[in-house]
């Protein structure tokens, strides 16, 4: 009985020091604890705050199937059908968009119908020579377009290939032809003996 003491005397000094230490580290634990999961709940929040963000809003749901790829991988093997080509240096129109179809393609319709011509002049044989004539002019003309094709940038459906195959097509084959036309028989307006050896060495 006499250890026993009644609640209102003071308690000694290290039972009430021990007591309030208890007290405080207990009211201190909440409280970190509930800074703690207030961090925690800000940062989940944060997390899905961020993860809403990062979402599109209004974009299209995620699908089951495989995810498309960008680029079609090519093949090596050759097209069946070949459904377009590279246009050729200098292909593009001789005039401006705004002219008509005729002005755009000039430089073609010179030469078609210089060769023309030349044809029409053959086939209708008006006067003497007409023939040698005629072959000239369808000669003159393939030179015609050679050049055109070296000195003017755009030379539309004139061009075929490279500049460097259309000048050496066109150039050659006008130059055979024009020389071809001179030294045809009979009365030949060229006179080349080296032609005409080996005309006779090869018909012997």
């Amino acid at each position: 009985m006499g250890a026993g003491r009644s609640p209102a005397d003071p308690a000694p000094a290290g039972e009430t020091d021990g007591q309030s230490g208890r007290d405080e580290g207990a009211s201190e634990a909440p409280a970190s604890g509930e800074a703690a999961d207030g961090q925690g709940g800000s940062g989940e929040s944060g997390g899905s705050g961020g993860q809403g963000d990062a979402a599109p809003a209004d974009g299209p749901a995620p699908t089951d199937g495989p995810a498309p790829t960008g680029r079609p991988r090519r093949s090596r093997r050759f097209p069946r059908f070949t459904r377009d080509t590279a246009r050729p240096e200098g292909g593009g129109r001789a005039a401006s968009g705004d002219a008509p179809a005729p002005a755009r393609q000039w430089p073609l319709l010179t030469v078609l119908c210089a060769a023309g011509l030349g044809l029409l002049i053959v086939v209708l044989d008006p006067f003497e020579q007409a023939f040698r004539i005629g072959t000239i002019l369808i000669g003159c003309a393939l030179i015609t377009g050679a050049v055109l094709r070296w000195v003017v940038p755009s030379v539309g459906m004139l061009a075929v290939r490279s500049r460097f195959t259309d000048l050496v097509t066109y150039g050659v084959m006008g130059t055979l032809i024009v020389l071809l036309a001179l030294v045809a028989q009979p009365d030949p307006w060229l006179d080349v003996p080296i032609l005409e050896d080996a005309v006779r060495f090869t018909i012997r």
